[in-house]
């Protein structure tokens, strides 16, 4: 009994034994078939990767981890440790694009614009202080020596207006004038208007003014006191004089300055100077005197940059009527944008600087993308100026621009916003590389050349594409000529050739007689 169950139990092991091995052989079987049928899968034995026949063409073989350097056929890459992988064309075969299903634009968050056409109205606005007006001073000095007897404006900043009694004073000097000039006015006799003349001209010498003069003729009176009035209207400055204090001809009394219109010094940012020109108009305003609006224009730019704010002072003039501005307030200005012709205008937010460039990336339509640069402008009011790269109508992408060019990264799109041209001396220090290959192909930026082994980059032989030098190929180089050739490395992992030549095959030798008669089988009897 024991011996029967015994045998039952290994028959069902190996009945369950054989069902696996057929679900296995299955299963090996469909995954081979899968395997055999994806484009560009690796053979089940973990060998090099082989390129399987597919509808699409292949442009050129990378290494995902330099995808700048193209080669035309498929291998080892000279860089890691791995195989070339192809690159296949779009349906326009452009490979510095990049394609994204709808799907995945949804995923990336991808929206676009259209490019328009417009005028850029820049807004400018800065800040300033009110300031008195340098033009609108009038000073009052003493014509002759004195002494104050009377100060009818006693204190700084005090409000004056145009001819109001600003002091008295008592000039001794007028005095002994004066009276000569009426002692010759009572004299009698003939020819005496020439001493009459010689006496006004003397109250004239003293500081008299005309009104003064003409005052002392008709009232036949000595005026030994002088009223100092304010010739302009504002504000007293500066205040010179006091009562009781003896004063030099020539010496300061009062300073005044005008209030309408004033001064105020605004700060422009030194990006938004070629905006702002002289003769512009602006509108300020100031908290002190909420609801008003004060109207004027630029007076002038002073030449001059603060090397700490990185401004310049732009002088502007405003009317000033009733008095509400005073000096030290500060005042908010808007200037009136210049006119400016049309231009294309595009989403601040759809540019991308680089450091080195800018750079917009292009709907081109069925899901592809492609980085454009361009030069751009003026800003203004969420939109940027675009000078050069792009055309009115084109798709441009305003969201999800990294996300694009991260997809581009993994798919080794030759195009990146990222990369930068390498300035010349950056690539002069490089070391060069000597080589001898076969001319294969001349491109238009590049050649294809398929090189033997180069021991200082540790390159076996392969097919690969070089950038041409800046001076071009020489003349009679031609496909299929063996060239010799230096190279260099560039600053994005490509290499350029810094010099090509020809390899001059040596010159045949003349026949003689002799061989020619041995290659054609004649025996050539010796001389007697």
């Amino acid at each position: 009994m024991k011996t029967r169950n015994l045998i039952l139990a290994l028959a069902a092991v190996s009945l369950l034994g054989a069902a696996g091995y057929g679900l296995y052989w299955v299963g090996m079987n469909r995954g081979m078939k899968m395997t055999e049928s994806t484009p560009g899968a690796a053979p089940a034995g973990g060998g090099p990767q082989q390129t399987v026949a597919t509808d699409k063409k292949i442009l050129y073989w990378h290494d995902p981890m330099a995808p700048g350097q193209k080669f035309d056929k498929p291998g080892k890459s000279p860089f890691m440790d791995m195989q070339l992988v192809p690159v296949y064309a779009d349906g326009n075969g452009d490979a510095g694009s990049v394609t994204i299903s709808p799907r995945v634009q949804q995923n990336l968050g991808v929206r676009t614009a259209e490019v328009t056409t417009g005028t850029l109205a820049a807004a400018v606005e800065a800040v300033g202080t009110v300031a008195f007006n340098e033009r609108d001073q009038a000073v009052v000095q003493a014509r002759s020596n004195g002494f104050v007897e009377k100060l009818h404006v006693r204190a700084p900043l005090d409000p004056v207006r145009k001819h109001q009694p600003l002091a008295e004073l008592y000039v001794p000097e007028w005095v002994a004038a004066q009276e000569e000039y009426l002692s010759v006015r009572r004299m009698t006799g003939t020819r005496l208007e020439a001493l009459v003349d010689g006496a006004r001209q003397r109250m004239r010498l003293v500081g008299m003014t005309e009104q003064q003069i003409r005052l002392v003729e008709t009232t036949g009176k000595i005026h030994s006191r002088l009223t100092v009035s304010a010739p302009i209207s504002g504000v007293v400055a500066e205040l010179g004089a006091r009562e009781g204090m003896a004063v030099m001809a020539g010496a300061t009394l009062f300073r005044i300055n005008g209030l309408d219109p004033v001064w105020v010094n605004a700060e422009v940012r030194e990006a938004q100077a070629s905006e702002v020109r002289p003769g512009n108009l602006v509108e300020a305003r100031t908290s002190a005197v909420p609801g008003t609006t004060f109207k004027g224009r630029v007076n002038a730019i002073l030449p001059e940059v603060n090397p700490a704010t990185r401004t310049l002072k732009a002088r502007v003039e405003l009317a000033n009527p009733n008095g509400k501005l005073v000096p030290g307030m500060f005042a908010t200005v808007n200037f009136a944008p210049a006119a400016r012709k049309e231009a294309l205008l595009v989403p601040t937010e759809a540019v991308i600087r680089t450091g080195n460039r800018s750079v917009v990336i292009v709907a081109q339509g069925d899901g592809k993308f492609a980085p454009v640069d361009v030069e751009i402008g003026m800003e203004s009011e969420g939109r940027t100026e675009i000078r050069k790269g792009l055309e009115a109508g084109q798709k441009i992408v305003v969201s999800g621009q990294f996300l694009i060019d991260s997809e581009a990264s993994l798919r080794g799109t030759t195009t990146r916003m990222g990369d930068a041209p390498v300035p010349d001396g950056g690539m002069a220090d490089a070391p060069t590389h000597s080589g001898e290959g076969r001319v294969e192909r001349i491109g238009k930026d590049e050649v294809t050349l398929s090189h033997g082994p180069i021991p200082s980059l540790q390159w076996g032989p392969m097919t690969m594409g070089f950038r041409l030098p800046e001076t071009g190929l020489p003349r009679n180089l031609a496909v299929g000529d063996t060239v010799k050739f230096e190279i260099r490395e560039t600053g994005d992992g490509m290499f350029e050739i810094t010099s090509i030549s020809a390899i001059t095959p040596a010159p045949a030798q003349p026949k003689t007689g002799e061989d020619n008669a041995l290659m054609s089988g004649e025996k050539k009897e010796p001389k007697k």
